[in-house]
């Protein structure tokens, strides 16, 4: 799959000239986005669908700061799928340098209810394919 690149905006800077660490999460957010467009199930589709994807857990380790116009190529990979949950791990780069890394953790929903991950989508759940 194609990494996703975020161009770091100004307003995405503290006073300091560095990105914010808040705006890594929204920019991991942005990649699994994206991921799933390249996968076909985008979150338009996954709406009309019926199903929400809400995040259970997130985590970010900051490797170096990025600044105003830097472009962070982030690379997202499916790590982790049991029956009802499923992780995402995230590496974002400016160019060869790692600048975070970080996981999130998902299930889907349906009418409030959890929904069967393998049973109900049982190709987009492979992790050797994404």
């Amino acid at each position: 799959m194609k990494a996703y690149v975020h161009k770091v905006k100004y307003y995405e800077c503290d006073r300091m000239g560095i990105t914010h660490h808040s705006n890594y999460i929204r920019f991991m957010e942005e990649a699994r986005v994206d991921l799933l467009d390249q996968l076909g199930y985008g979150f338009e589709k996954m709406e009309a669908d019926g199903v929400v994807s809400p995040v259970l857990h997130v985590d970010c380790t900051y490797r170096k700061s990025t600044t105003f116009q830097d472009e962070i190529a982030i690379e997202v990979k499916l790590v982790k799928v049991s029956a009802l949950k499923f992780s995402f791990a995230y590496v974002g780069r400016v160019g060869d340098e790692v600048v975070f890394t970080g996981e999130s953790t998902h299930c889907l929903m349906e009418q409030g209810r959890p929904v069967h991950l393998v049973s109900r989508y049982p190709n987009l759940f492979k992790i050797d394919e994404v």
